[in-house]
Parts: C-alpha cells; sequence; structure tokens
C-alpha cells in the first residue's frame, strides 16, 4: 500500500484553473466517496483551498491510482486531461510523504510558515475520516503529518514571525500596549487594509474598534464585520482626543493628520500616550507628528523594515523545519516498510519450513529402521540447513527496511522465492517499468 499525491497549487496553476479546480465544502463528503470507488484506490483525502487542490490516496497499484485520480479531476471539473496535465504535479510514494509533510507545516504555503494551513489539513483529514474512505495508511500518514506541523511551529516558532503590513501593524500594537483588549482604537481608511487589519485586530482581541471613513457607509460596513463602530469623519477629532490607537489606511492624496492639529489634541489627553501606524501609500500621518510628545508613530517603511526581518527569522526557521522533516520522515519509512518486510520474512520462513518438511517426509519414505536418535538427528540437520540458508537474506532484509528502499528488496524477495504473502494490505505497490527504482534512487541521493 503505497501513498501518491496529485494536485495544482498557486505556484502550478493560475487562480482561474485554481478557482475551478476547488471543491465545495457542502459536496466534499459525496465526491470522496465517489473518488474512493475508482480503480486502485483504497483511502483517500481531499485537500481544497484558495491555494491548493490536492489529492492524496493510498494505492496497491501506483501506475492505476495515478490514472483515476486524474481521470477522476478531469471529469469532475468538466476540463481535458491534457489541459489538466499542464498544472498537476505528482508526487509518488515517500515524495508524496514529504510533500504532505511540507504542506502541513506552511513550508508549501505563498506564506512561509503560516498557521491556516494546519487547521485546513485537519479538517481535510476529518471529512475524509466521516465520509468512511480512508484506510490505515492513510490514517496513519495524515496524523503523523498533524503531528509534524505542530512540532514544526513548537520547535521554530515559524509562525510567530508576522510578515504582512496588517498582522505586523497589530503586532505593533500589541508590543506597544500589551493585550488589546480594552484599548481604544480607530481605524481610518475603509479599504481592503483596513479590512485586513480590522480582522486581526479582532482575532487580537481587539472589542473597542472604530472606524472612520469619508465614506460613512462603507465605514460602516467595516464596523459591522468587526463588530466596531463607524463614526462621521468630520467628527474624528474628538475620538482622537479618546482613542490609544490610531492605524490609518486611506486612500487620501494628502496628509490627513497633520501636526498642528494632532498637537491641539494631544494637550486635551493631558499626557495619555498614543500610538499611530501609517500604512498608507502615500503616507496619512505627516512624518513631524512623531515627534510631538507622547506619540509614537510608525509609517509603512517601519513596518516594511520589521515584516523583511520576520521574512528572514521564517527563512531560518525554514531550514530547521525542513530538518525535521528529515526526521519525522526517517520514522514513517521505518514504520511503512515494516508493513513489507515483516510480512514476507514470516512468508520466507513459513516457505522454508513447508518445503523442509515436505523433504523429510519423502526421506523417511525411503529410509526404513531409523532409531529414534538417528531421525531426530536428520531433522535436526534439516532444521539447521534451512535456517542457515534464510538467516542472511532475513538478516539483510531487516537491514534494508530502514532505508529507502526498503520495499524495493522485499519485493525482490518476494519475486525470487514466490512467496504468498498472506496479508493483502501488505504487498508492495506495483510499479510501471523502472520508473519505481528512480524515484527511490533521486530520494536516496538526495539524503
Amino acid at each position: 500500500m503505497f501513498p501518491v499525491a496529485i494536485g495544482l497549487n498557486h505556484r502550478s496553476a493560475p487562480v482561474e484553473i485554481r478557482e475551478k479546480m476547488s471543491f465545495h465544502p457542502s459536496q466534499i463528503q459525496k465526491v470522496l466517496r465517489e473518488l474512493k470507488s475508482c480503480p486502485g484506490l483504497e483511502g483517500v483525502v481531499i485537500i481544497s483551498t484558495c491555494n491548493r487542490t490536492e489529492v492524496y490516496a493510498a494505492t496497491t497499484n501506483v501506475e492505476v491510482g495515478i490514472c483515476s485520480i486524474k481521470k477522476f479531476l478531469a471529469s469532475h471539473h468538466g476540463l481535458g486531461e491534457n489541459v489538466l496535465d499542464h498544472y498537476l504535479y505528482v508526487h509518488t510514494l515517500y515524495d508524496s510523504v514529504r510533500h504532505l509533510y511540507r504542506v502541513v507545516s506552511g513550508l508549501d504555503s505563498m506564506v512561509r510558515g503560516e498557521t491556516q494551513i494546519l487547521g485546513q489539513v485537519a479538517n481535510a483529514y476529518q471529512q475524509a475520516c466521516e465520509a468512511e474512505v480512508t484506510n490505515k495508511a492513510i490514517n496513519v500518514l495524515f496524523q503523523n503529518a498533524l503531528a509534524v506541523g505542530k512540532r514544526v511551529r513548537t520547535d521554530t516558532l515559524i509562525d510567530q514571525h508576522p510578515v504582512s503590513i496588517s498582522y505586523t501593524a497589530v503586532e505593533l500594537a500589541k508590543q506597544h500596549f500589551g493585550e488589546l483588549q480594552g484599548k481604544g482604537i480607530l481605524i481610518l481608511g475603509a479599504g481592503e487594509m483596513s479590512t485586513l487589519t480590522a480582522r486581526n485586530l479582532v482575532a487580537a482581541g481587539a472589542n473597542t474598534v472604530l472606524v472612520s471613513n469619508r465614506s460613512y457607509e462603507k465605514a460602516a460596513l467595516l464596523a459591522q464585520e468587526c463588530s466596531g463602530r463607524a463614526v462621521r469623519f468630520d467628527n474624528m477629532d474628538q475620538y482622537l482626543e479618546e482613542v490609544d490607537i490610531v492605524i490609518s489606511a486611506t486612500a487620501s492624496t494628502h496628509f490627513v493628520l497633520i501636526p498642528e492639529r494632532m498637537q491641539a489634541i494631544m494637550k486635551t489627553r493631558e499626557g495619555r500616550p498614543m500610538l499611530l501606524i501609517d500604512i498608507a501609500v502615500p503616507r496619512d500621518i505627516h512624518p513631524d507628528v512623531g515627534k510631538i510628545p507622547f506619540v509614537t508613530l510608525f509609517d509603512i517603511d517601519d513596518l516594511r523594515g520589521v515584516v523583511d526581518r520576520h521574512h528572514q527569522e521564517r527563512e531560518l526557521a525554514a531550514v530547521n523545519a525542513e530538518k525535521i522533516i528529515e526526521e519525522e520522515m526517517i520514522s514513517f519509512l521505518k514504520w511503512h516498510n515494516s508493513l513489507f518486510s515483516v510480512p514476507t520474512i514470516l512468508a520466507l520462513q513459513k516457505k522454508g519450513q513447508k518445503i523442509k518438511d515436505l523433504q523429510l517426509e519423502r526421506a523417511f519414505e525411503h529410509l526404513n529402521g531409523l532409531t529414534p536418535k538417528q531421525e531426530k538427528i536428520i531433522r535436526s540437520m534439516a532444521n539447521s540447513i534451512v535456517n542457515h540458508l534464510l538467516h542472511v537474506p532475513i538478516t539483510n532484509l531487516k537491514e534494508y527496511a530502514a532505508t529507502s528502499q526498503g520495499h524495493l528488496y522485499t519485493e525482490i524477495l518476494q519475486n525470487l522465492f514466490d512467496l504468498d504473502v498472506e496479508e493483502e494490505d501488505k504487498r508492495p505497490a506495483k510499479v510501471a517499468g523502472h520508473h519505481h527504482g528512480q524515484v527511490h534512487h533521486r530520494r536516496a541521493e538526495a539524503e
């Protein structure tokens, strides 16, 4: 039983293709059951987000499984297979495991180390479990992957370095004041940047958010989204006297807050500090405002400097995350190859026992008058011959089972001795031609 992964993401396909290839959440249970019924697929999971659509499957025949998934995707979304082939990537065997580990760790995301994908993968696996379309191999793969994703974030803190301007603005506010709950916050503007900032503020615990915009209707819509309150742009000064934090992202072509205006406002505040974060381009707040006592001003260049540092920190964390993934790959590899080596060793021992018993029976038919001692010596010699003959291949197979080539040696041994491995789901996958070996030789070289 081998894993495969087929899909597309923000790097391999434009948004118009990603839109067509997405699965609606309300249909996912039905879709999963349809996919599971395709030839060669024993367990399946579908991950569908705005940036990726991926099918993970366990199959006993890699070639048939890949063909089934491609046909299913093309048919379900009404696209030709030849069109899809331009955008789809295919990962087989251990490459598919490594790919899932990187996905769930945020290393394959548009923003490296982002946290959202961990919940999305967990949800996708949960849906597959509820649809009853998983099997042992898929269960182990996804449970391990989710654990890997959590370990990467715990050990590397890769998601602790904000890399968006709006998120960084909120993080700066948190660092400046501590908890945002109970702090008065005014958002100037109601565009995309203001909307992202409002969402991040709510996620950070802010519960007193005011929104002001030249269009009061737009301000009201954004205020409703973040459970805040819209205020008139012309009445802004009275709110500037009250709030602790101002985050400005208007589309104004000139300064909205100038030194003279802010000096008058700060007098009424009687020394109460104020944090101003200007994320607009062109700037909303005159740089000299930052020189006023008790005012702290950050502009977008300040935030970009923080974001750049955080990008570097995420890249360093990503290097450590890749090391963790390789450690976890070794653990999965040992478990996976044991699925093949253990039943193969048992089948080899059983075959040796069967041959020995048959030959002893034939020999004793021609040897009359043997004493019990003589019969015991012959049986002992037969046991010794079989055990000595099988000792080296069994010992070597146990060693090879801990490598990326383990299942190949297992398959060769099964074929050479014509073994009957009893448990069907522990038989190695059938892979066409020499591609099977090539995949793993490349992996061995990489390691």
